[in-house]
């Protein structure tokens, strides 16, 4: 005959086992949750769907700056936008060695090394090194038996470089894929405005040549749009926040300019045209003096293409001019606003001997942003080649004029 008190405590201990077992299956479904969520993570972020394998794998491969911003937003888009016959799986692959190599003969090359890497079905590049074949600019090569391709983003143009990258990349996959069609569905490349600007030619090319398939534009409306191109790539309005020095020099000399009622009575008397010639003087100033004094104009070499040199020289020139006119006018507004709020207009008036409107203010501040320039000029001899040459270009170029260099 048992024992109250050891009835109780049998009921204790079974119900502690109870318990015990319970938080136990709780544990178990949160660790499960946790793998699942996990699992769910790394798919998205090889772009794989969550419900089941997908029948075909894409690897992009990027240059770091705008190609991978570029490439990422694709990856995102991609996998719906083919769904129509196949399940995707669109991987993105930043590799600066494999896009920035010289010709598209050893891109593709390393493409296919990376495609076998990942064990990807097809690869895609994604490069903004320039590309010319018999005087065309390249838009995109495939090699069809090898499975991969590469994409020339310059040769996109300055503006809606994504919409035209996406469909490229389209067009790209159905001639990797087989698909029915092949290079006649253009994916909007042929509409009236790409006709008119510059269009995209498709060419089957035979012999020996790893390459198969190539889209090319136009001599020259197709250089104009690999020029703009060149020169987004490079992303002149970022030039400022990398010229540290200058943009020291050229705030510190406004704000000299800001106390010197000489340099008021100076913009005051000075017509609106002789004002808009000496802002255009200070910007060609600090531009020819990048340019000379960090050795940024490409020189011609024996044997050399002289188009190409002369692209890149172009480039340069617009980049810096487009990056340093970006500072003038952000400058300009700085010593506005700071003009307008510290010196009163009673100031401004007895120092110039007339009533002062706001186009005096403009005037102020037009001969604080000019001086600053200006001195901009000095201030950049202190920047080193480097620092100037990444604030200038963008990674691929930057990385091939280092290597010039060396």
């Amino acid at each position: 005959m048992s024992h109250p008190g050891e009835t109780v405590e049998r009921r204790n201990m079974g119900e502690q086992d109870a318990d015990s077992e319970h938080e136990d299956a709780e544990a178990f479904e949160t660790e499960q949750g946790g793998e699942e969520s996990q699992e769910g993570e790394r798919l998205a972020e090889r772009g794989e769907p969550e419900s089941g394998t997908p029948d075909r794998r894409l690897g992009l491969i990027a240059d770091p700056d705008m190609p991978e911003q570029v490439t990422r937003r694709l990856a995102d888009d991609l996998p719906e936008l083919l769904s129509e016959q196949h399940s995707w799986a669109v991987e993105v692959d930043v590799d600066p060695v494999t896009a920035g190599r010289h010709s598209t003969r050893d891109i593709l090359a390393s493409t296919r090394e990376r495609m076998g890497e990942h064990d990807w079905d097809h690869a895609i590049c994604l490069t903004d090194l320039p590309v010319r074949a018999d005087g065309r600019p390249v838009v995109a090569e495939t090699d069809l038996e090898g499975g991969v391709a590469v994409v020339s983003l310059p040769a996109l143009g300055g503006t809606g470089v994504y919409r035209r990258a996406r469909q490229v990349v389209l067009q790209i996959v159905d001639e990797l894929t087989g698909r029915s069609g092949g290079g006649a569905n253009r994916y909007g490349l042929d509409n009236a405005v790409s006709r008119l600007l510059a269009p995209v030619v498709r060419q089957e090319l035979g012999g020996e040549q790893e390459v198969d398939v190539r889209y090319s534009t136009t001599r020259r409306r197709g250089r104009l749009r690999l020029l703009s191109g060149m020169v987004r790539s490079n992303q002149p309005a970022q030039l400022v926040f990398g010229l540290r020095s200058a943009l020291a020099a050229a705030v510190a000399t406004s704000a000299f300019g800001l106390s010197s009622s000489t340099i008021w009575q100076i913009g005051d008397q000075l017509g609106v045209f002789r004002q808009v010639i000496a802002g255009f003087l200070s910007v060609v100033l600090l531009v020819l003096w990048l340019i000379t004094a960090h050795g940024l104009w490409e020189k011609r070499r024996s044997g050399g293409d002289r188009e190409q040199v002369l692209l890149y020289n172009t480039s340069t020139v617009a980049t810096l001019t487009i990056g340093v006119g970006v500072m003038y006018v952000g400058l300009f507004a700085i010593n506005l606003a700071v003009a307008l709020f510290i010196v009163p207009p009673n100031l401004l008036a007895s120092s110039l001997g007339h009533p002062a409107d706001f186009t005096r203010y403009l005037a102020l501040a037009w001969g604080f942003t000019t001086m600053g320039v200006i001195a901009g000029a000095l201030g950049s001899s202190l920047e080193s080649d480097r620092a100037v040459r990444q604030a200038a270009y963008g990674y691929r170029e930057e990385q091939r004029r280092s290597e010039q260099v060396h």
